[in-house]
């Protein structure tokens, strides 16, 4: 029974991968197949968000690449595609989006925050040095009144 429970899981565990979807272009040209690889690395899946998509087995990322192996047998450039797919899918399908206004706080937001966190942690720091600095500088009045009352609790025996 043993082996049977175990032969059955490992059936399960060796399907898997067994199903993945695997694409299969004939291409003119090695160029050609080498400017597909490029840009199935260059644009992600919007599905996924955190592969391109050469890495994903998604459906939507099935059908971009479907898309961008039918657009270069139609004879079109990169840029004609990757304009193509930035306009049907927005600045998101491409991992490095261009600098402008509508993406301004993507490549200078980290940067920010991590100044942002950094003037805090100095400014707490710098806070908490004054005010040790502030409760050991006492005035000269201040010392002798201290000086007294030591001298006094070690005379009256209340000495800790």
């Amino acid at each position: 029974m043993k082996r049977l429970l175990a032969a059955a899981m490992l059936g399960c565990l060796l399907a898997g991968p067994g199903r993945a979807a695997i694409d299969t272009h004939e291409f003119d040209s090695d160029a050609q197949r080498a400017r597909y690889r490029h840009l199935a690395e260059v644009l992600r899946c919007p599905k996924c968000q955190n592969q391109n998509i050469a890495d994903s087995n998604s459906p939507i990322a099935n059908d971009l690449r479907r898309e961008v192996h039918r657009m270069l047998g139609e004879g079109r450039s990169d840029e004609q595609i990757i304009e193509f797919m930035v306009a049907r899918y927005g600045d998101f399908v491409l991992y490095r989006p261009p600098f402008d206004t509508r993406t301004a706080m993507l490549w200078i937001g980290p940067a920010a925050l991590l100044a942002a966190g950094a003037g805090l942690v100095g400014a707490l720091v710098l806070r908490g040095r004054r005010a040790r600095v502030g409760a050991a500088g006492l005035s000269d009045d201040e010392h002798q009144r201290l000086a007294d009352l030591l001298r006094a609790s070690r005379y009256n025996g209340t000495a800790p």
